[in-house]
């Protein structure tokens, strides 16, 4: 019997989050307060990161960066690169922020059930820096022990507040509960629950360096900017390149 690719694709989509609510495998707060619980990994780290590029192609969620995921070589690493290079040489700002906005930036996910909607399994949570350092300190306080601890861990209050301004940003206000609670009242159901996380390796579309380039050339073919690529560009240097390092300096990084 063949595979159904069909079945295939819906699989994948309902991994993406493209599906219903209670079958994605992703948790996007609601306006207004909810509690949720970060659960154990199976690989003890439930703060997990990825490195992504913004502003390439028609990827709504960004394009999995390679070379700081995997160690191999990304064309859109080095085009940014050259182009940071040539704004600074030239003192070009449109270069410069151009390049700015195609440097990689940093994503963090946690697997957590949310509260009164524990029968639709364990989803991933995404979310910036600032929530990243601010669970990591929850984490490691003494005071508050293994926060993901199915019988002795800790919920989170969340509160997510929609922009009322043009060009702004949502607020995430994540606060952890003083009490701990089981995650299941009935905990014979937790090893199933916790059975229920997704593959996280599976929820993002993994590009070749090959495919990348193609990607980057038909933006930039757009828009004009592929004859400077070919100008400015070195595929797949090796070592560590100029975008690690101006990475490292800008604050626009996070």
């Amino acid at each position: 019997m063949s595979i159904n690719m069909e079945l295939m694709r819906k699989k994948l989509a309902t991994l993406r989050g493209e599906g219903s609510r209670e079958s994605s495998a992703w948790f996007k707060p609601d306006e207004g307060d909810q509690d949720i619980r970060i659960v154990p990994s199976p690989d003890g780290d439930p703060l997990k990161e990825m490195y992504f590029h913004y502003n390439v192609g028609d990827h709504k969620g960004g394009i999995v960066c390679p070379k700081r995921n995997f160690g191999e070589g990304c064309p859109i690493c080095e085009f940014a690169s050259s182009l940071w290079k040539e704004g600074v040489s030239t003192n070009d700002e449109e270069s410069k922020k151009l390049a700015k906005s195609l440097f990689v930036r940093a994503r963090f996910f946690s697997p957590v059930v949310i509260r009164g909607r524990e029968n639709e399994g364990v989803k991933f949570y995404g979310y910036g820096k600032r929530a990243y350092e601010l669970l990591l300190g929850y984490i490691l306080d003494p005071d508050y022990g293994d926060v993901t601890d199915p019988i002795e861990g800790t919920d989170i209050a969340l509160t997510y507040t929609k922009p009322t301004t043009p060009g702004a940003y949502p607020q995430t206000n994540l606060k952890m509960r003083r009490n701990t609670s089981t995650l299941l009242e009935d905990t014979e159901a937790i090893p199933a629950l916790l059975d229920s996380i997704p593959d996280f390796d599976s929820l993002f579309e993994r590009h070749t360096p090959e495919q990348i380039d193609a990607i980057l050339d038909e933006q930039l073919a757009g828009d004009g900017s592929a004859e400077s690529r070919s100008k400015q560009t070195t595929k797949y240097s090796s070592g560590k390149s100029d975008v690690d390092r101006a990475f490292d300096e800008l604050i626009a990084a996070n």
